[in-house]
């Protein structure tokens, strides 16, 4: 591997119990959690937590007018997650005024990720709503005005991360959801690799869902893609 790659697994349950035990059964094997939207609206603060993970990916893809981004990552703050998810697309003042709010927590703020195209569209899907190109040409466009804005990293598909090492360098921290193990079942996600192959390709942070907490044993299945992974 070109560098440290590490796993997150995706906590994508209401059951606040649920969620508890997989942080604790799968914590020797993932580096962080994540915690989704779905997870925060149905449970807020109190669960969030009573999951009482070390190291969490709060991913809540903020995107509205800048006021109301800015008040929304204030509001997240007291949780301090490690990671914050914001929509690219929000655009440059948007994602500088949640920069902004961030900072007001100095080196303990969270990290911002702006998420460029979400890994359920296709080429077809971004052309009916009006986006000219395709993925890479989106990701690479949102990517730089992201970062240019104070995003500290991107939310990508695997299959965009060689690219933007190429063009933007080491410095972003690349989070990468629509990885699945070979052999398994692509789900709702349209462009996806294999754990290998994105860390090959120069991922950070690979996010990991329904292959880890929807197998028979969600520890073993964990391990077995974190000693890929070291391998």
């Amino acid at each position: 591997m070109t560098r440290p790659t590490g796993l997150i697994a995706a906590l994508d349950t209401l059951d606040v119990a649920k969620a508890k035990h997989w942080a604790a059964v799968l914590s020797p094997h993932c580096g962080m959690v994540k915690l989704g939207l779905e997870f925060f609206l149905a449970n807020g603060a109190a669960g969030y937590a009573a999951i009482g993970a070390p190291s969490v990916f709060l991913d809540l893809k903020l995107h509205d007018i800048p006021n109301t981004v800015a008040g929304g990552v204030r509001a997240v703050l007291p949780l301090r997650p490690n990671l914050l998810t914001l929509h690219a697309a929000g655009g440059a003042a948007m994602i500088a005024a949640a920069r902004q709010a961030a900072e007001a927590e100095g080196d303990a703020r969270p990290k911002l990720l702006a998420v460029t195209v979400l890994t359920s569209l296709d080429t077809e899907a971004l052309h009916s709503i009006g986006v000219a190109g395709g993925p890479r040409q989106q990701v690479l466009r949102l990517a730089k005005l992201a970062l240019s804005a104070g995003a500290d990293g991107l939310v990508c598909s695997p299959q965009e991360v060689a690219m933007l090492r190429e063009a933007l360098g080491d410095g972003p921290l690349l989070v990468v959801p629509g990885i699945r193990p070979a052999g398994s079942d692509a789900g709702d996600q349209a462009r996806t690799m294999t754990p290998r192959e994105a860390a090959l390709a120069g991922a950070d942070w690979l996010v990991i869902g329904r292959p880890i907490t929807q197998a028979a044993d969600p520890a073993a299945a964990a391990a077995a893609i974190a000693a890929e992974l070291a391998g």
